[in-house]
């Protein structure tokens, strides 16, 4: 005979449903539908259910609604593993219920926390939608971080985006949740709905006028990046090598003004230190300075890179990728594991890539200095402060094809978009499969290839805004914020919970 669970414990189950289902609704808001009126509905909903909940009930109802985000936002996590499905296509489901399950935590702890801590009604909705703000800060850093679907990234193409030159990604998520928990928050629900309109409203006209505002003029710096259109399944089969790598040599050699091209994350399957032979070809097909993706060997640990090929073939500046991909492209105590035979998912060479030494500004020949970002360092904001000096433009290099067709690439772009509002530069983007894009200093996207397609794009290299109040002070403001609404929200304990 079967157990059957306890009645009272299938309606608790039952009772989360409109939350996991709340959850998932929120979602919609990202890349690729943006409907951000859903996400901020479905918050509102949440909010509105948990202002009279205690510590236990707030833990549940919000693994719930996390959960339903988490799984909707990440499903693109299963596709790496459908590269080789025959290997590794068994691990998908359990990939993508640990990444809703673990991302859910981010949200049950603190909301549980918060209401434990403060009074039932509007204290409560405030210190919890505080909490879950300051629990998307945290994500970015805890455990390498991970600060990939935030609350705030549901406003990305939108003008309301623009406020993150001021407030970064953060203060698009305390927009959402401020919204979402004013008609909750306040006596008068209606009141709260107009008052959440009128914020939203406000932010979309300031972020209008921004983007309504002249731009500084282009340099006078001809782009070419070449998208060769690898799929990764057959990116790395030597016969198909071969023809990705004379596809990078014919759209880098096509006729056209061209002082700087860009090739990829990863864009050959050889090594720089084995490359000797044919960068003259290479730099010959280019016309121009080359900044290409490679993997390098030094000291026996590799690397994946960026490397300048200089006319002639000779190698110039070289950057290696520092903030890898845990369980991709390194595993913790790899060095230990790999005498069993344990190595990176993603990593083409030894067992795992090692870390590069940090961010950095290089020259790019006949261009102005720039920061090298490949691929999953540019869901990271805060590598992007604190350098010797402002770059002139962000160069992001990715091989987007691990993520599908669906929303992973369209979420990475986005995220790529937000880092140049952030800090009024211009972003550069050469993808694998798509999508490819140059990316002025306020987000917005100039010229682009669709995913799937191969192909180049011939522009110039747009200007930079001055630097950003965002650059200056990073997240300390919105900080400061979510500290002064938790101190009034939990100043006293209630006596239950």
């Amino acid at each position: 005979m079967h157990a059957t669970p306890p009645p009272d414990r299938m309606r608790r189950v039952r009772a989360l449903l409109p939350d996991l289902g709340l959850g998932a609704v929120a979602a919609l808001g990202l890349a690729p539908l943006g409907l951000w009126p859903a996400t901020v509905l479905a918050l509102a909903a949440i909010l509105w259910r948990a202002a009279a909940d205690g510590a236990r009930a707030a833990f549940w109802r919000f693994l719930a609604a996390g959960a339903g985000w988490f799984a909707v936002s990440l499903f693109w996590i299963t596709e790496p593993f459908l590269v080789d499905a025959a290997r590794y296509g068994w691990m998908a489901p359990f990939a993508l219920l640990l990444m809703a399950l673990g991302g859910a935590l981010f949200w049950a702890l603190p909301a549980g926390v918060a209401a434990r801590l403060s009074r039932p009604g509007a204290p409560r909705v405030a210190a919890i939608a505080a909490s879950l703000l300051l629990s998307d800060w945290l994500r970015g850093w805890i455990f390498t971080g991970f600060p990939w679907a935030q609350i705030g990234h549901v406003w990305i193409d939108t003008p309301v985006a623009q406020i993150a030159s001021v407030t970064g990604a953060l203060g698009l998520g305390a927009l959402t949740l401020a919204a979402a928990a004013l008609p909750a928050a306040t006596r008068r629900p209606l009141a709260g709905a107009v008052l959440a309109a009128l914020l939203i409203g406000g932010t979309w006209l300031a972020g209008q006028v921004r983007l309504n505002a002249p731009l500084p003029p282009d340099r006078p710096v001809a782009l070419r990046i070449v998208q060769p259109d690898a799929t990764q399944h057959l990116k790395w089969d030597p016969e198909w090598s071969t023809v990705f790598f004379q596809r990078l040599l014919d759209l880098s050699a096509q006729p056209g003004p061209r002082d700087l091209v860009i090739w990829p994350e990863t864009a050959v399957n050889f090594l720089l230190e084995e490359a000797g032979p044919v960068l003259p070809i290479m730099s010959e097909a280019a016309g121009a300075p080359l900044i290409m993706g490679i993997q390098r060997r030094e000291d026996g640990r590799f690397y994946n890179s960026l490397a300048t090929i200089l006319p002639g073939g000779t190698v110039g500046a070289v950057y290696d990728k520092f903030h890898l991909v845990p369980f991709g492209e390194y595993i913790p105590w790899g060095d230990a594991l790999a005498r069993i035979g344990i190595g990176a998912f993603a990593a083409q060479q030894g067992n795992g890539y090692s870390s590069g030494p940090g961010p950095a500004v290089l020259a790019a020949p006949g261009a102005p200095d720039y920061q090298p970002l490949i691929c999953y360092e540019a869901i990271f904001p805060q590598h992007l402060r604190g350098l010797p000096q402002r770059p002139g433009w962000l160069l992001q290099a990715t091989n987007d094809a691990w993520f599908g067709t669906l929303s992973g690439p369209y979420q990475h772009l986005d995220q790529a978009r937000l880092r140049a509002i952030e800090t009024g530069l211009p972003l550069v983007r050469a993808a694998n499969t798509g999508v490819s894009a140059v990316i002025d200093a306020r987000g917005q996207i100039r010229d682009s290839l669709p995913l799937n397609t191969a192909g180049k794009i011939d522009a110039p290299l747009p200007g930079a805004l001055p630097e950003t109040p965002w650059t200056r002070y990073g997240n300390a403001p919105v900080l400061a914020l979510i500290a002064l609404i938790l101190a009034a929200a939990l100043r006293r304990r209630p006596s239950s919970s």
